[in-house]
């Protein structure tokens, strides 16, 4: 065997495990809906509140309130649980100013209803130093709940103080929140966006099978006949250029919408942007396999990224953009998506060329990637649409 041909052998096994990782990370993806908890920190009558929102549906998970099996979390039933709610609560959540410990005292409970549904308040007068000494006041904010039972769980902190505002989004790999007025700079806004924005497209596994249905033909000469049977690319250079137009479309497209729906000039409902962005992975990987080229894949990259940038935008309205900071966050954020995007491109695009020469690449990974990227889009586009049968 010579080192070329084992060369290409190594490649078609890391080119396996990786379509395995993407269909493994996408069907935990689909299982979970969007689980986030918002915590806010204001100052009403210039006395310190926190305040955390938390939805039902994730309470329920791991109290099972649903006493009387009917399928429905009512207040009543929450209230019996009440104690236990407060503890739990407590456990998950420590408040501390300049290093030391702040008592959340006494909880008041209340149900609310949000965009997506019914979430149980929890409303605490934190006893921390007066809230006039604000401008010399450090505070640190640990958030743990749901973590360890949904690891795609997110706490959207937004700080609302005087002359203190800004927003951050708390994870598993990232519980704490430093509260001050050195991380409500720009400079330090723009830096944790980008963080942010990265992250964002890394967990977003419909917007990477998006963009990676658009990447699996640019190593192959475009024929009039199956994609199974185009040629290898021979130059580089085509190659890449392709790749530009699309990551240059994608970028520019959902940069358009990202910034109108922040700027609150176009808002169009979310869980219709989700069926939206299913559906443009189903049409993308179809193109692929149908051959529908007199619309090229650069132009598809340019229409439906204005799609994925409204789903891009729900994420920043969720955090809760610091108002005083705001070309800075939207400028770091959308900064941290084109880096995570290069990133992807930088790992496939190099085995996708050095094996397109072989069937393997074209019936496995070309055809064979398509067709279950179009099945993967169908099933979320049934799920986000409200077809509960297929959810898991």
């Amino acid at each position: 065997m010579t080192i070329q041909s084992l060369y290409k052998l190594l490649l078609r096994w890391l080119l396996i495990p990786l379509i395995l990782i993407i269909l493994i990370w996408s069907g935990k993806a689909a299982a979970h809906s969007s689980s986030n908890s918002y915590l806010t920190i204001f100052a009403p009558n210039n006395q310190l509140a926190l305040r955390a929102d938390i939805h039902l549906r994730d309470v329920d998970l791991i109290f099972d309130l649903d006493s009387n099996r009917d399928g429905q979390v009512t207040w009543g039933e929450t209230q019996m649980r009440s104690a236990e709610l407060s503890a739990w609560l407590e456990q998950g959540l420590h408040l501390s100013q300049s290093g030391k410990k702040c008592s959340l005292g006494n909880v008041d409970l209340q149900v609310s209803q949000l965009a997506d549904g019914t979430y149980l308040s929890a409303l605490w007068a934190p006893d921390c130093q007066r809230i006039n000494d604000i401008a010399d006041a450090d505070f640190t904010l640990r958030y743990s709940l749901i973590f360890q039972q949904d690891n795609l769980h997110r706490g959207l902190l937004k700080v609302d103080l005087p002359n203190l505002q800004s927003s951050v989004l708390l994870s598993p790999e990232r519980p704490d929140a430093q509260v001050n007025r050195s991380e409500g700079s720009a400079f330090r806004v723009f830096g944790k966006y980008i963080i942010e924005g990265v992250w964002h497209i890394w967990i977003g596994i419909d917007h990477i099978v998006f963009l990676i249905s658009l990447l699996l033909l640019a190593p192959l000469q475009p024929a009039r006949m199956k994609i199974t049977k185009w040629p290898a690319a021979k130059t580089a250079r085509p190659v890449l250029l392709d790749v530009f137009a699309v990551v240059t479309a994608f970028t520019v497209a959902h940069s358009i919408t990202l910034c109108l729906t922040v700027m609150e000039w176009l808002t169009p409902p979310s869980d219709l942007v989700e069926q939206a962005i299913a559906l443009s992975v189903v049409l993308a990987s179809l193109n692929n396999l149908l051959g529908v080229y007199s619309l090229k894949r650069w132009r598809l990259a340019f229409v439906f990224g204005l799609i994925h940038g409204f789903g891009f935008a729900n994420v920043l309205l969720d955090l809760g953009l610091p108002i005083g900071a705001l070309v800075a966050a939207l400028g770091g954020f959308n900064l941290g998506v084109e880096l995570g995007q290069l990133v992807i491109v930088l790992v496939f695009l190099p085995l996708a060329w050095l094996m397109r020469h072989t069937l393997f690449y074209r019936w496995v990974v070309a055809a064979g990637g398509s067709f279950v990227i179009a099945l993967l889009g169908v099933y979320w586009l049934l799920v986000r649409s409200g077809m509960s049968f297929f959810d898991v």
